[in-house]
């Protein structure tokens, strides 16, 4: 095997000041002036965001938000709470919108009658929103955008 004495300098010098941004702490937005190898205190509670209205998505197919508090909300294999609302035969009462027909498909594409199994656990894919601002500056841009500026004379 052949060594290469610039890779083993260039290692050694990157684990030596890697100790000292240790010792000296790096502070970023995230984790404020605790140094990498202690753990900084918790973060507050912050409010949960509690709404009717609807989030834009950003990207095509993205599950939308849940845009209130799901706390206490029994979601397992004995009973799921979001469907004393979201259930087709309850939407009328709640107001609230229907669980989508994609969730009433089996795996071959078949419709079911009732909600699949394999869409029964809301929070996997749908999350509540707290009321937060973000920790790092953010430029993102949604896939609309992106296409319109890609466009001469704009969107297509």
């Amino acid at each position: 095997m052949i060594r290469k004495p610039g890779i083993f300098l260039l290692v050694i010098a990157i684990a030596a000041g890697s100790s000292s941004l240790l010792a000296q702490g790096l502070n970023s937005g995230l984790r404020g002036a605790t140094p990498l190898n202690e753990e900084g205190p918790a973060a507050p509670m912050t409010p949960m965001r509690n709404t009717s209205e609807k989030e834009t998505r950003n990207y095509p197919e993205q599950p939308p938000v849940i845009p209130h508090s799901v706390e206490g909300y029994q979601i397992d294999m004995d009973g799921n709470k979001c469907l004393s609302c979201h259930a087709r035969a309850r939407t009328g009462e709640s107001q609230a919108p229907m669980v989508s027909i994609t969730h009433f498909m089996d795996r071959d594409g078949q419709f079911l009658a009732s909600v699949s199994p394999r869409r029964f656990f809301c929070n996997s894919c749908h999350v509540p929103q707290n009321v937060v601002k973000a920790p790092i500056t953010n430029d993102f841009v949604d896939v609309d955008t992106m296409i319109s500026r890609a466009t001469p004379g704009g969107r297509r």
